[in-house]
């Protein structure tokens, strides 16, 4: 029997890696291998997500399907990379530094500070072609055209300059295609932060070069008070004096009690509940004047709301809705289509930022689930379409990030970068704290008094001065976060935990346009606050009372925490609702830590 050859730990460890690597899908034989994906058929595809001199991060990796005719991770997120320095400059920060409650003028961001015009912060335009080009041809052309677009915004832009953005071309070609087959784009943004979701230059080039309207859709407008929805509404128009505006809610009207409550314990409503598809009608009906017959339509909408009235009655599920799943012949190879609403019918595009509720929206307009939502950014990987009705048929697109100015810590609470994946969290929660009332929301006491228990009646929590971290490590002792072998308190998960408070907006940073601290009153006393009201599923005195509330009332019991112990532990699950409605009123005994939502605003915001 011949001698065993020797195999060393190392050798294993690398054997075990390369086992992972070609699960995964990935054929290189490093942790930095730069093969990522793999085409039907074994061919290799071409990596166009960067530059040569770009290093890029590929985010939510999926393992590859056995029958191989699908690629999951063709669409994946690709983010620059951030260097280690960086990172642990950021850690210690957070660690150092103070945290100062911002004035309310901070809050307040103009679209041309994101958007600077001559930044070149433009996206990357389908170069021109031809039917006698070959698929392989017209490939090489967008790659270079990509890495063009990429060699002049780095060189417009100082190194760190620029936010998060998408590097992957595949996505790109998305975008474009939506952009083709569509003839009125709905442009959905987050009323939480809508100027950093709305590029100008993708405004101006769906308006100016393709001849097409755009409708810009507001949504998740129950998380902020009536006042600032009135407010961006007025800034937008401002800005763009001839987009069409319209608010909207995918759950208008649910209360839920605390800031750690699972989204399963909301009641539970049906999507055709939602608030503003009849605005999206109107706007669509503006639009086209007459040339498509929307009438299936608004009778659609009144027979799901008729349903929905009728003792909370589901419309008809037994309703059928015809899915069109585009190809990879038709991705690469398709004409632009110049026929604004051929043979009758109208496309409606949904294109977005991830997570500002798209594929909600859709859900919504439909009357029924028809497409999977999350929290997690990226989660749309293909796009899709759905005929409303026999004449209206609305196309889903991935979530895609334009490169901007704006703060990365910001862009990670709007939403746009998986928390799960963040290597230094706690700098965003910095962020997050210095502009909101955390310590009332979330009712946290100083490491500092749990460390001197002697002390605790003596001091208080809001004489201490609190960092980041003190402020992840307190939520772990709140929590019960603790790490596996030496059970101190597990910072990091209490930090993403804090993040995704924020993201789904139980935790809300809400940012205001320009001048709101000055027209205040105006925005408080606007004709028009009635209508956001019952929009968001309000009464005028519910509006009223919210905005009276204080958090002098708030109050945490025992039991009502160990019930919520793992309300924010559900990570990034596939069918996770993205709305979230207004809290409960104060007279609500069943609930024992209530949050007012507006409180987190800042200053006098609501009284």
């Amino acid at each position: 029997m011949p001698r065993k050859k020797p195999f060393s730990n190392k050798q294993k460890k690398k054997q075990l890696q390369v086992k992972r690597e070609r699960k995964r899908g990935e054929t290189g034989s490093g942790p930095s291998s730069r093969n990522g994906s793999v085409e039907r058929g074994g061919q290799r595809q071409s990596d166009t997500s960067d530059s040569e001199t770009t290093d890029v991060r590929r985010i939510n990796q999926q393992p590859l399907s056995r029958e191989g005719k699908y690629d999951p991770n063709r669409f994946r997120l690709h983010f620059e990379k951030e260097s280690k320095e960086e990172v642990e400059k950021r850690k210690k920060l957070a660690r150092e530094k103070t945290l100062q409650p911002i004035s309310d003028k901070e809050l307040e961001v103009n679209i041309n500070d994101i958007y600077p015009p001559d930044k070149g912060l433009g996206f990357p335009r389908r170069p021109p072609w031809n039917y006698e080009m070959t698929r392989e041809s017209l490939l090489r052309k967008e790659e270079k055209s990509y890495r063009d677009y990429l060699e002049d915004l780095n060189s417009r832009n100082l190194p760190g300059s620029l936010s998060h953005f998408e590097h992957n071309l595949e996505t790109w070609r998305q975008l474009w295609r939506v952009l083709e087959m569509s003839d009125i784009i709905l442009l959905i943004v987050d009323l939480r932060h809508p100027v950093l979701q709305f590029p100008p230059s993708l405004y101006h080039y769906i308006t100016g070069e393709l001849q097409k309207q755009v409708v810009l859709v507001l949504n998740k407008i129950d998380l902020c008070p009536p006042p600032l929805v009135i407010a961006w509404k007025h800034y937008m128009t401002s800005q763009f004096p001839h987009l069409q505006i319209v608010c909207f809610t995918s759950h208008p009207g649910q209360p839920y009690s605390t800031v750690l409550q699972k989204k399963k314990m909301r009641r539970k409503a049906g999507w055709s509940q939602a608030g503003g598809p009849i605005d999206i009608l109107k706007a669509c009906q503006d639009i086209t004047a007459g040339k498509v017959d929307l009438s299936s339509w608004e009778l659609k909408i009144q027979r799901d709301s008729a349903a929905e009235r009728s003792d909370g009655e589901q419309p008809d599920e037994g309703e059928s809705v015809v899915v069109e799943h585009q190809s990879d012949s038709t991705m690469d190879i398709s004409s632009p289509s110049q026929e604004l609403y051929k043979d009758g019918v109208l496309t409606l595009g949904c294109i977005g930022f991830p997570n500002v509720g798209k594929s909600s929206v859709i859900n919504s307009l439909v009357g029924r689930k028809v497409v999977s939502v999350s929290r997690t950014p990226g989660h749309t990987k293909y796009f899709q379409t759905y005929y409303l009705t026999p004449t209206v048929k609305l196309c889903d697109c991935p979530g895609l990030v334009f490169p901007s100015r704006v703060n990365k810590q910001l862009q990670i609470l709007a939403g746009i970068y998986p928390v799960s994946q963040l290597q230094e969290p706690y700098s965003s929660v910095g962020y997050l704290c210095e502009r909101t009332s955390f310590l009332s929301v979330l009712k946290l006491k100083h490491p500092s008094l749990l460390e001197n228990d002697c002390h605790e009646g003596e001091l208080r929590s809001e004489d201490f001065k609190w960092t980041a971290w003190d402020v992840c490590e307190a939520w772990a002792e709140r929590r019960g976060y603790k790490t596996a072998k030496a059970a101190r308190n597990d910072v990091y998960r209490a930090a993403n935990s804090l993040l995704r408070l924020a993201v789904d907006g139980r935790l809300c940073l809400c940012l205001r346009p320009p001048g709101y601290s000055c027209l205040r009153e105006h925005w408080e006393n606007h004709p028009d606050l009635p209508e956001i009201i019952a929009l968001q599923g309000r009464t005028t005195e519910e509006g009223e009372r919210d905005r009276d509330d204080e958090d002098n009332g708030e109050s945490s019991t025992e039991p009502e925490e160990e019930r919520d112990r793992d309300a924010d532990d559900d990570e990034d699950g596939d069918d996770e609702d993205e709305g979230f409605g207004h809290p409960k009123l104060k007279d609500d005994k069943s609930c024992g830590f209530t949050v007012n939502m507006y409180s987190v605003l800042g200053g006098k915001e609501c009284e």
